[in-house]
């Protein structure tokens, strides 16, 4: 899957993998090394993530269920706690900088496209 900024056009990630089963979203991104540039996990349901265990840096989108961005946290550290978004559905992972390389804000509307 592919993950469009719609409000600019910029695309955050091309190999979107999601997580919607309690053991994926448990699982999340532990036992990776990294995240490459373009890939991606999207966590359905989620509004609040952890990196305990984690080997890297990442950057965390905190979505709506009309994909309009709610939070940003911007390389998070291992060991962190995001604070709880009440108005997020979902979260998605992406490789540190994306954020800012991308120009992605509050407010930005998100577009999932099939591949």
């Amino acid at each position: 899957m592919k993950l469009i900024n719609k409000t600019n056009g910029q695309v955050l990630a091309d190999k979107l993998e999601i997580a919607n089963t309690p053991f994926r979203r448990m699982k999340g991104l532990l036992g990776r090394e990294k995240l490459e540039d373009g890939e991606g996990l999207h966590i359905i349901p989620c509004n609040n993530i952890h990196s305990f265990f984690m080997k890297f840096v990442f950057d965390a989108i905190f979505i709506d269920k009309k994909n309009k961005i709610r939070h940003l946290v911007e390389k998070m550290p291992p060991g962190r706690v995001s604070r709880l978004c009440f108005t997020a559905h979902s979260v998605v992972e992406l490789p540190p900088g994306t954020i800012c390389s991308t120009g992605s804000k509050i407010g930005d509307e998100l577009e999932f496209v099939n591949q």
